[in-house]
């Protein structure tokens, strides 16, 4: 599916998710609990009651107003359309055996976890400061595009959390390449708890913040150039005219579930989520 050779921007591309070519498996192999993200909950390989019968949500140009903001900060990374179209040939949940839906639903988080981090390694061949890694990243890429062709049996065995690992390593390499070309001081907040922190205005640049917690913190006018932003959880996080120019690691996701404004600078690899406002 996914070609390696070719410019990362369109190799990026595959990676996100296309609803047209899915057999809406967001909606019904994932599980989700009644809260604020979700008005409603349901259980794994149950349809969400806003799915339509070809496959299309019966609200979606209103999920935040019916209380379904979490499926608006969702994406596959792609990982729908490959097990609908290439993983099964096409063959409909609806319309095949109890088993082959039961298998479908298992596989697709499967592949999820394995695109999330083709579109890492992808990000991080487009770093030119990792240069001294990229035969490692694109052996890696290589390696991870080989297990999410898999069938669906050997997809159902595969230990992803052995090969995140793996290519986690290669990841923080990067990082640290990347980084060091980052001017002033950069400072490692990995994994920190800054849940609500008052970062207004926060010289940020270069900084770590793999993992971190900044749900609800205020980043308005923050400077996050060159920070690595893998993992950060950006819930409600208020970006309003924060510098994003060349954080590496952003996801959509990520973006999605934060606020900004048209003034938030972001890097190539996201675009501006719809309902950020001026």
């Amino acid at each position: 599916m996914l070609n390696i050779m070719r410019d990362h921007k369109a190799a990026r591309a595959e990676l996100r998710g296309d609803c047209e070519r899915c057999f809406g498996l967001c909606c019904v192999a994932l599980p989700f609990a009644a809260s604020t993200d979700f008005a409603v909950g349901k259980d794994a390989g149950t349809p969400c009651r806003n799915l339509q019968e070809g496959h299309r949500c019966g609200i979606h140009a209103r999920l935040r107003q019916k209380g379904f903001t979490g499926c608006t900060v969702y994406d596959c990374f792609g990982a729908g359309q490959r097990v609908s179209q290439v993983t099964f040939g096409g063959r409909d949940w609806r319309r095949g055996t109890p088993e082959h839906a039961r298998r479908m639903f298992d596989v697709f988080p499967v592949v999820r976890q394995l695109h999330e981090l083709l579109w890492y390694l992808t990000e991080a061949l487009a770093l030119p400061a990792a240069r001294p890694v990229h035969a490692g990243l694109r052996t890696a890429l290589e390696k991870t595009e080989e297990l999410a062709g898999r069938t669906p049996e050997e997809l159902a065995e595969l230990d992803v959390a052995a090969h995140r690992r793996e290519v986690n390593v290669l990841l923080l390499r990067t990082s640290e390449l990347a980084r060091a070309g980052v001017k002033g001081r950069r400072k490692d907040r990995r994994g920190a708890d800054l849940m609500g922190a008052r970062l207004k205005g926060a010289d940020l640049r270069g900084a770590n913040l793999r993992g971190a917690y900044l749900i609800a913190a205020d980043l308005t006018g923050a400077d996050l150039r060159g920070a690595d932003l893998i993992g950060a959880d950006l819930r409600d996080a208020d970006l309003t005219d924060a510098d994003l120019t060349g954080a590496f690691f952003l996801t959509q996701p990520q973006l999605n579930a934060a606020r900004g404004n048209v003034a938030t600078r972001l890097p190539e690899s996201v675009t501006r989520p719809g309902h950020w406002t001026a």
